[in-house]
């Protein structure tokens, strides 16, 4: 069972990433933080890497859902969404299966949560694909 949800953009990075960020809203996410992990290595590590960036995205409808159907799903928010540079032109984007990881939790409410964002999700990914074709 896979833990996340992807597809690959023949693109650039930042184009990749701007589309990215416009799916997420459509689908009612914000996006709370964002990690340049190319950057932090070099910085923290003095070390090459990869373009990849951590997108921390929420839907705050579903967000307070959630935390309202348990109050301790907060150690497994926001949805992380990930964009890597496979090679030049070659981006991955991939985001948390929230469904599949939030099934550790015995709660059906939060299940039924989860598969919301799951479901707004697999829009963004076929949304992107769609900007791939």
């Amino acid at each position: 069972m896979n833990y996340y949800i992807t597809t690959t953009l023949k693109t650039d990075f930042q184009t990749a990433l701007t589309l990215t960020k416009e799916a997420l809203k459509d689908e009612g996410f914000g996006v709370l933080s964002e990690i340049n992990i190319q950057e932090k290595f070099n910085e923290k590590l003095n070390v090459d890497f990869q373009k990849y960036t951590i997108l921390g995205a929420c839907n705050p409808p579903l967000g307070h859902e959630a935390l309202t159907a348990e109050n301790k799903a907060g150690v497994m928010l926001p949805c992380n969404v990930i964009l890597q540079e496979i090679k030049p032109g070659i981006i991955e984007v991939a985001s948390i299966d929230p469904f599949t990881s939030m099934q550790i939790i015995d709660n059906d409410e939060l299940s039924r949560i989860a598969k919301q964002v799951k479901d707004k999700l697999e829009n963004v990914i076929y949304t992107l694909e769609g900007e791939n074709t």
